[in-house]
């Protein structure tokens, strides 16, 4: 299975409004370059080009208001909207296609989760104070009234495909029974407003199907605007199996009947749907830093008079966490002083517990750096009521954490609770953007390697199926490049048929910006994912390990000594690069740093990569290896043939220097030197 997590990273620059008219601007160009065009359909073409054109280039290019949540959840979904809800089944008809030319003659099952989607927007509050629980309550409704709408369509246009007379015992008994209650004539719906006779069985059931759909976007809307409903839940759809149940009764009674043709048709593609967007239309991932959760528990500990948890060393820690969770006592009293920062993470718990489990996806834990972390989030998660929690994924990211990343996972699978807790699944996150600021992109790349690898170790020894969720960027700085060398360059026996990967900013309108974006994206992922597990690549030889491990130890040395220990480079950095102004710009709702008053440390990844790219420096990206591999050769002039050797035959290293070459050949010194002559202070020029 791939999940496809689109994020709301303020990455893409250019406004939606401008993208929708590049997008008619490069239609209307394929269809000039059409062969069969005529000379009146040329001169209309010619016209709606020069209408889009000239309405682009009288569009501000600027957004002059900061984007909420809220609008950026919009623009993900308009994703959905427009290529990805056809895509998904044209894409798994193309696999049935695949089988069929490998000799199995059956169709992947519709209930086989190939694809999935989920979301950050609205969901990620990790140093993004806009979030709120309030914001998340509303995504989540809006997402599912969006969902609600789109079944809506789609059925109408099944009722119309499905007029046949002829079906099983089972539908007909099903519609016998509908068509017996009483029932209003809906004049608010535009087709089959008035009761269907039983003379159309299938019509008569989705009719059905259609009106629960109707209530459960209506109701939707009513909670999104009111904050109540009239409609009560037993005349909504509450879980996905509900949705499905009269839907599978029309396709076994086709395939009895011997219309099996028909029932593999819009219906097949109508199931394929509901499987894979669900009543939520994607799920919505919550994420949140570590120290926030910390803050809480701090909270709770002092009220009760036990002492302050911040000060607790990590055992401790543990061992408060497990025995409340193995126990039953209330911790949240009413009572309990909260800062507005505590009421936020609490009331964020509160809504998982408010609405359907179906609307939300993992709870992800930022910088996390101990299994406290993660227990802490299931301590809260129960003091909330919330009463299926939510899988619980820790984020690491910085170098230290990555390191420390299998001993941590370890602990928490010794532990009988929790591998009972998870039944015997696990997701871990690993962050490429913020270990690469933290070390540079090869050492990096080295150690996000060697943790999945350690990590898919640990998993194996307690019999834990483990998904590695990678939190990829667009640019290489943020360990972004071919999405497809990307899956096959990760280490053997780390995928094992499962990935999840960010869809991040900008990268969203690359992958699916158009239909046929939309099905190379999705085929790109699914091939890739396959071709890991049915042809690993290789294991470095211990010779290969050893020379990285040297070079990523200069390489971090190298790089942190100029970025974080170097006393002139922050006033270099913010005089040489557009880092400010970044800053100010409106193309996220979130602030560019997690504190306001930090420096690089408290800089987020993105502004830290935008601001090298664009002075053509690209500094993050290399800064390091050249003295990396100085060190390897100085070493030892036989290194040199070792390193041609890894590049031949060991995926991982060959894409890494790929990367690196790609980025010294966009780069350009000139400009970077016109940046450094232009707002450089003449004291920091010899720096630069």
């Amino acid at each position: 299975s791939v999940d496809l997590v689109l994020t709301a990273h303020p990455t893409q620059s250019v406004r939606r409004s401008l993208l929708q008219k590049h997008a008619r601007i490069r239609n209307c160009l394929n269809q000039l370059n059409a062969k069969d065009i005529t000379d009146d359909e040329k001169k209309e073409l010619d016209e709606a080009l020069q209408r889009e054109i000239q309405a682009a280039f009288r569009t501000d290019e600027i957004r002059r208001a900061q984007p909420t949540p809220q609008d950026e959840m919009r623009y993900g979904m308009s994703y959905i909207h427009e290529t990805i809800w056809k895509g998904v089944p044209k894409f798994l008809r193309r696999v049935d296609t695949a089988l069929k030319n490998i000799g199995i003659d059956e169709r992947l099952p519709y209930n086989v989760p190939l694809i999935q989607f989920c979301s950050w927007m609205g969901g990620d509050r990790d140093g993004n104070p806009r979030v709120t629980p309030e914001v998340t309550r509303d995504v989540c409704l809006l997402s599912r009234m969006m969902a609600a709408n789109l079944y809506f369509s789609g059925l109408e246009e099944l009722m119309f495909e499905l007029s046949m007379w002829r079906c099983n015992d089972e539908l007909r008994a099903r519609a016998q029974e509908i068509h017996s209650a009483p029932k209003k004539a809906a004049k608010h719906y535009i087709e089959f407003w008035k009761q269907i006779p039983l003379s159309e069985p299938y019509r008569v059931v989705l009719g059905n199907v259609r009106d629960k759909l109707y209530n459960t976007r209506e109701r939707a809307r009513q909670l999104l605007t009111n904050e109540f409903s009239d409609i009560p839940e037993e005349l909504v759809f509450s879980n996905v199996q509900e949705f499905l149940e009269p839907l599978e009764l029309c396709y076994k009674s086709l395939c009895e009947c011997g219309d099996k043709t028909i029932a593999d048709g819009s219906l097949l593609d109508f199931l394929r749907q509901v499987s894979t967007f669900g009543l939520s239309l994607v799920k919505l991932d919550i994420r949140q830093e570590s120290e926030r959760h910390t803050d809480v528990i701090d909270a709770i500990t002092t009220h009760i008079g036990i002492g302050s948890y911040r000060s607790w060393p990590e055992e401790k820690r543990q061992e408060w966490l497990l025995s409340e969770l193995r126990g039953k006592r209330p911790l949240l009293a009413p009572d309990m002083p909260q800062t507005e920062e505590i009421a936020d993470v609490l009331g964020c718990f509160r809504v998982l517990a408010e609405l359907p489990r179906d609307s939300f996806g993992p709870y992800i834990i930022s910088m996390a750096t101990a299994p406290s972390d993660v227990l802490a989030v299931e301590l809260l998660q129960r003091e909330c009521h919330v009463r299926d929690p939510l899988p619980v994924v820790p984020l690491f990211e910085r170098l230290a954490d990555l390191q420390n990343a299998p001993a941590s996972m370890e602990r928490l699978f010794s532990v009988d609770w929790y591998l009972q807790r998870i039944n015997g699944k696990q997701q871990v996150m690993i962050g490429y953007s913020d270990s690469g600021k933290d070390a540079g992109r090869l050492s990096a790349a080295w150690q996000l390697y060697r943790a999945q690898e350690e990590l898919a170790q640990v998993a194996k020894r307690y019999n834990v199926k483990l998904t590695m969720f990678h939190g990829r960027g667009g640019t290489v700085g943020r360990g972004g490049g071919p999405s497809h060398l990307a899956i096959l360059s990760q280490p053997p026996d780390t995928i094992n048929g499962s990935i999840r990967v960010t869809i991040q900013g900008e990268v969203i309108e690359h992958s699916f910006g158009e239909e046929h974006l939309c099905f190379r994206t999705l085929e790109r992922f699914t091939a890739a994912t396959l071709e890991h597990g049915m042809h690993p690549p290789v294991s470095p030889k211990p010779e290969w390990r050893k020379l990285m491990d040297e070079m990523a130890v200069v390489a971090t040395e190298e790089y942190r000594s100029i970025v974080f220990r170097e006393p002139r480079f922050i006033e270099y950095f913010r005089s040489a690069t557009p880092e400010t102004e970044y800053g100010r710009m409106n193309i996220g709702s979130r602030p560019a740093k997690r504190k306001p008053k930090g420096g690089i440390e408290s800089l987020r990844a993105i502004p830290w990569i935008f601001s090298w790219t664009q002075t053509r420096f690209h500094l993050p990206v290399w800064l390091g290896v050249g003295a990396a591999f100085q060190h390897a050769i100085k070493k030892d002039s036989k290194n040199i043939q070792k390193l041609k050797e890894m590049y031949k035959e060991w995926p991982f290293f060959r894409v890494t220097i790929d990367l690196l070459e790609m980025v010294f050949a966009k780069g350009d010194p000139s400009i970077a030197g016109l940046y450094d002559e232009l707002l450089v202070a003449e004291e920091l020029k010899p720096f630069g």
